[in-house]
Order: C-alpha cells, then structure tokens, then sequence
C-alpha cells in the first residue's frame, strides 16, 4: 500500500475509531486529513475539524477535497442517510474522485442461504435498520459512485462488547454462524480502497475464519479463565457465513485472520488481561 499514494485532501464523515486510526496514515502519507462531526471533541494532531450535522443543510460550504470516506450511524428513519448524503453533496464544491461509504453485511439479515455470501450477492434488507443502510448504500452510489464496503462484526481495542458477555457468563446462541473484522484489518482495507485507481465497486470486509458463536466464546472463556456462557439458543443453526476472499486478494494477508489471534491480542493486552 505504501507504494500507492493517499488523497492529497480526504474529508472524513463521522469521526469515531476508524476515523481516528485511518487519519494518521493518511497524514504520514502526505495527504490532509478533514474530519466533519457534530461536536467539538479532541482530533489527532493535523487533523482539521469542520462542525456540521447533516441532518440539515450545512450553513456553509465544505473544504474541496479529493476523498470522502463516510462511517455515519444510520440515523432515524428509512431515508436519513439518503438525507444526510444529499445535504454533504449539497455542501461539497464538486463530487470527489473517490468516495468509501462503510455499510455493514446487516443488508443481509433476510437472506436465508447456506452457501457462503459474496458481493456478488442481492442483499436482502428485512428490518427498518438493514433497509435504512441498504438505502444508504444506493444513495452513496448515485450521489457520488461511491465504493461500499460492508464490514462485519467489528471488534478489537475499545470494542469488547463480547469480551463483557463472557466474562459476564451471559446465555448467547451457540449455534448462530458469525463473522467479524479486526478494526486494524478494516481500517487497512478503508486505507485501500481510498488510496487505489480501480477499487471494487463492493468489498465485503470479513476475516478468514467465520464461526458458530459457540465456538468464539469458548475460546474466549478459555483465554479468560471463566466458564462457558450458557446456550440461550434453540440449537438450529442460524445466521450467514460472508465470504472474504476478494479482501484477502486485495490486502494480501490479514494482520488477525481469526478470531483466535485478534481476540488473544486484545487479551494480553493491560486493558483485558484476566
């Protein structure tokens, strides 16, 4: 990656953990980093903040950049990313080269196959929530051609809801197949596609090792020396396995491929350990 060049100006939407691991990198690189937010919290050194809530039409126009990687939450309603996308592209001097709009493999809470999902895939949006990000999608590729990408349970340094869960001891679904991302995986793949001449339209942003939840947490509770959280499921197999084969293409290899090595890092850190 470091051989292809960072956006000389990338506006980051929403600024939460990917937005404050990426831009380092983009500034290491050279590029100029913009971070637009509702609030005025601490950036990263070298990062300009821009307030602005686009729920509304932004009172002023926004920087001209090269970039805009989008990481909003979905917001209420069907339409509020369509809304919020439309106020950005309102505020925008021209339509960047590159857009990055994070979603998340949700759109496919309705989809009932067995085999592995790739992006090949027509997602099947079932709840309000999933048909919201569903239409965020589509409005980011009209708005602004943007690449998706669709991460999948996103976990690591700050993200510990499971982490808590087991050392808890409460009841989840043994049999539900999962799958998940590294923050530091997904952040390098957002670095990429920001940073590359033909990305893909759609990647999937998923690890190598997709697994029932049974088997996660007992991995977990033995690396935490707890017991094993009870079953809370019926034991019929449910959920989707993601298929990452065209991420692992792109990144050539994954710094936690499984599950195992990115749990056991976060574990042995001074902030888990037992």
């Amino acid at each position: 990656m470091d051989h292809m060049p960072a956006p000389r100006r990338t506006l980051l939407v929403g600024f939460g953990k990917l937005g404050a691991r990426l831009a380092p990198r983009l500034l290491a690189a050279g590029g100029e980093v913009f971070a637009l937010r509702r609030g005025d919290g601490a950036l990263p050194a070298g990062v300009t903040g821009v307030r602005g809530d686009l729920s509304a039409p932004l009172p002023s126009p926004l920087p001209e950049v090269d970039a805009v990687l989008v990481t909003l939450p979905p917001g209420e309603g069907p339409t509020a990313y369509r809304t919020a996308l439309t106020h950005l592209g309102g505020a925008l001097p021209c339509v960047p080269a590159r857009t990055v709009f994070v979603s998340s493999t949700g759109v496919f809470e309705g989809t009932t196959a067995e085999r592995p999902i790739t992006e090949r895939d027509e997602p099947v949006a079932e709840s309000g929530r999933s048909a919201a990000i569903r239409d965020g999608e589509r409005a980011a590729a009209d708005l602004f051609d943007a690449v998706v990408v669709r991460p999948a349970g996103i976990y690591g340094p700050g993200r510990e809801f499971l982490l808590r869960r087991v050392r808890a001891g409460e009841g989840v679904d043994h049999a539900r197949r999962t799958n998940r991302i590294h923050e530091s995986d997904l952040v390098r793949a957002l670095d990429l596609m920001l940073r590359m001449d033909d990305p893909p339209a759609l990647l999937h942003a998923v690890d190598r090792k997709p697994a029932p939840l049974g088997d996660v947490v007992r991995f977990l509770a033995a690396q935490l020396g707890v017991d094993v959280p009870p079953d809370s499921g019926s034991g019929v197999p449910s959920g989707l396995v993601h298929d990452g084969s065209l991420l692992l293409s792109l990144l050539g290899a994954l710094e936690h491929p499984t599950y195992e090595s990115g749990y056991a890092d976060m574990i042995s850190s001074s902030r888990i350990a037992p």
